[in-house]
């Protein structure tokens, strides 16, 4: 990611809100509808991606991270990634899907911020506020119950100090101020930190993780996965945001498709990024 992760460079200023989307997706009873989302439902993941011949969609529990993610809506079919400030990718070659989330309207949500902000949303779809928490690159972990409390960083150079603002009650707004906290001092190396590595690079499960830190570093996010019943071999949908922020989409796969094989690939090669199997972590449970 790029240098403001690292340096923690200045104060935290106000930040703009962000547009919000204005569509939905059809959702199983079991499924927490995205706050974000509302209006006349549209795909899903599971509706646009079919898992390919011969394959099925692996098993997941109600409820999970990666069940979580295989609802999540898409907008039409067709439609360009946009930077945040309204501008065009420059390539769409990449794009199989744009999920349907704002991207804000400032170059914060990049690749690693993608990732926490879909692991913060169903953490706090699913009601479990006391763990959205998230690391800066400093180390200094910050909690959205710390944001609630009214407990604010100063940052000066590397070191971060905390102020008090007194309490604030759980709300949309209240909770993405919190997110583009995380944004700005958050990125690759403290969200590689906070992930576990797979001891075995063929168990992957939707909401794992192709990280690579570093200035920049990338990561990309297992969105669904399936499996082969005969042979086992399982098969990955990848979700990425990028430089600058842009909205969160699907990957195609260079390859052809847009499911990528993982176990025995020396490399997996993304439109915009090369990863390798032992770049695989996964979030703990806690």
């Amino acid at each position: 990611m790029i240098s403001r992760r690292f340096l923690l460079a200045g104060t935290i200023a106000t930040l703009p809100m962000a547009a919000w989307s204005h569509t939905t997706a059809a959702q199983s009873a079991e499924w927490p509808a995205p706050e974000w989302l509302a209006g006349p439902a549209l795909d899903t993941l599971v509706d646009r991606f079919p898992a390919p011949a011969g394959f099925q969609r692996l098993s997941t529990t109600s409820n999970t991270f990666g069940e979580w993610l295989r609802q999540l809506p898409l907008r039409p079919a067709g439609e360009p990634v946009r930077l945040y400030d309204g501008r065009l990718k420059p390539d769409q070659s990449g794009v199989a899907a744009v999920i349907d989330i704002d991207v804000g309207r400032t170059n914060l949500q990049q690749c690693a911020d993608a990732i926490i902000r879909l692991r913060a949303e169903y953490l706090r779809a699913t009601k479990r506020l006391s763990e959205i928490a998230f690391h800066f690159t400093s180390g200094d972990l910050y909690a959205y119950a710390d944001w609630l409390a009214g407990r604010r960083p100063l940052v000066q150079g590397n070191m971060v100090s905390w102020t008090s603002v007194g309490p604030k009650t759980d709300t949309r707004r209240g909770f993405r101020s919190w997110l583009d906290i995380i944004f700005t001092y958050a990125g690759s190396v403290s969200l590689q930190r906070e992930l576990v590595q797979l001891r075995d690079p063929s168990a992957f499960e939707p909401g794992d993780v192709l990280i690579q830190p570093g200035m920049p570093g990338h990561a990309v996010l297992i969105v669904d996965v399936v499996v082969n019943p005969g042979t086992g071999e399982r098969r990955a949908l990848l979700l990425q945001s990028f430089m600058p922020a842009q909205n969160i989409h699907v990957l195609n796969n260079p390859g052809g498709g847009a499911w990528y094989r993982i176990t025995g690939e020396k490399e997996i090669v993304t439109p915009e990024w090369t990863f390798a199997p032992a770049d695989l972590r996964r979030f703990p449970e806690r």
